[in-house]
């Protein structure tokens, strides 16, 4: 089969498309013919160095993707041969004490799609059975793909962790790239106010067309101060950040008393000053969030399901051309997910 895959570590040049070995139909295990998948920033990270990631090479790329059932256990009740499915890339031992308890996010020996095991930039994957659910009937086959880790972390972010409620305002960093827009997308379905900031002036105008309530410019603008005028100088019930040390002090400043953050991510820096002072006079309760369970899962999908909501595409490009889908990710100039089409 066709797969894009990492032979080394470095820039585009260890990125690959070649055969590889397709998987082979076993007990317990789903092989799912890929329509595409989208492009998350641990694939650049596995490119760079992938360090701290056990994996061996060759390794197939892609964490998220979306496609058809080609082979299944006869008796298994939920899937069938033909089925659209979507997939959730976090592979739980199923023996741990947090796979137990039901949050398979929290496992201790979790195998990634793409990270531990081979990915989805492939044109077939083989999976265990529990992490292929059904696609929801009005996405196709690239908005189904950008569920699995987008989607699904601003999911256990707001409402499983944070507990956003629709009377509520939240402060979304860094629109435009896919968890953030996510986020949006979310807490605009529940009927939550939103503010929204980013550099780019272009992108706080797009997230206003999706429903942002105020957008603020983070170069322009002083975020906090904004935040406080736009709330009477109350400050936001949540923030949603993932970007680190360079957003954390508008970020905990901009929060109301007992506020709570969540955080996923610290591309800008993991080491921010802590503001431990602000974070015990005003109570404030602070979430590290990362992915979500196979329940979380289901329950977003169920939830897109009946809302009709619709992940954004910012572009699609075939498998042969994952170079510039890489070169678009990196430029850090998209609106929503890079998008890989998987061709037969």
């Amino acid at each position: 089969m066709k797969a894009a895959y990492i032979t080394g570590h470095g820039g585009n040049e260890v990125v690959q498309v070649g055969q590889c070995e397709k998987p082979a139909a076993a007990p317990g295990q789903v092989v799912v013919r890929m329509h595409a998948a989208t492009l998350n920033r641990v694939d650049l990270y596995m490119r760079d160095s992938g360090a701290g990631i056990t994996h061996h090479l060759p390794q197939i790329l892609g964490l998220d993707g979306a496609g058809t059932v080609e082979s299944v256990d006869a008796d298994e009740p939920l899937l069938r041969p033909g089925q659209d499915v979507v997939l959730h890339p976090g592979i739980g031992c199923g023996r741990c004490e947090f796979c137990q308890r039901g949050d398979t996010a929290l496992c201790v020996r979790i195998q990634f799609l793409g990270e531990h095991r081979d990915g989805t930039f492939a044109q077939w994957v083989g999976l265990p059975a529990a992490q292929v659910f059904p696609k929801p009937a009005h996405l196709n086959f690239a908005e189904a793909a950008a569920l699995g880790v987008n989607h699904l972390t601003a999911w256990r972010m707001l409402f499983s962790k944070a507990r956003l409620q629709p009377w509520e305002t939240v402060l979304v960093f860094g629109i435009g790239g896919g968890v953030s827009l996510a986020a949006l997308q979310l807490a605009k379905a529940i009927g939550a106010r939103v503010i929204v900031t980013s550099r780019d002036d272009a992108k706080l105008e797009r997230a206003r067309a999706l429903g942002a309530d105020h957008a603020v410019n983070g170069k322009t603008q002083d975020v906090a101060r904004e935040v406080m005028a736009l709330t009477g100088g109350r400050g936001v019930d949540v923030v949603f950040e993932n970007t680190g040390a360079a957003t954390w002090p508008s970020a905990l400043k901009s929060l109301v008393r007992g506020g709570r953050l969540v955080t996923c991510g610290a591309t800008t820096g993991d080491q921010p000053g802590a503001d431990l002072r602000r974070l015990f006079v005003r109570q404030l309760q602070v979430f590290g969030s990362s992915l979500g369970s196979l329940g979380e899962f289901r329950d977003l999908l169920g939830f897109v399901e009946r809302t009709g909501l619709r992940p954004v595409i910012d572009s699609e490009y075939l498998l042969d051309d994952v170079h510039a889908a890489l070169d678009r990710l990196e430029s850090g100039a998209q609106f929503g997910k890079v998008v890989l089409r998987i061709d037969h």
